[in-house]
């Protein structure tokens, strides 16, 4: 169950978020995983600073996954995550910034996987 949570400094429409949405869904069978549990957040509008100068394009998404993955498939999903912020928003590569967060206890539906 992953979950995918995008902070960004630009207003998204809700055509682009369903499109990130999507995008992100297929992105995430990188790390071997589906869209089929996949959850994600987005948050527009929001503030980011780098260095001491706020971004005036500039995104941070975290990628929460039950489990871990090897560092080349993250090496790929940070690639393929630029692309979509970049291609759908506009925003650089050099300005998303990417982490993750393996989970070992995750819990859904009453119980923990």
């Amino acid at each position: 169950m992953p979950f995918i949570d995008s902070k960004v400094t630009v207003s998204i429409t809700p055509e682009q978020k369903e499109k990130i949405k999507s995008e992100l869904g297929k992105a995430i069978t990188t790390l071997h995983k589906t869209e089929s549990f996949l959850m994600v957040g987005i948050e527009d509008k929001y503030d980011l600073w780098m260095a001491g100068k706020k971004l005036d394009k500039g995104a941070y998404v975290s990628v929460s996954l039950f489990g871990n993955a090897a560092s080349s498939d993250y090496d790929k999903m940070t690639a393929l995550i630029c692309d979509i912020y970049g291609n759908e928003l506009g925003i650089p590569g050099d300005a998303v910034y990417v982490t993750y967060h393996p989970i070992s206890d995750w819990g859904w539906n009453g119980r923990n996987f």
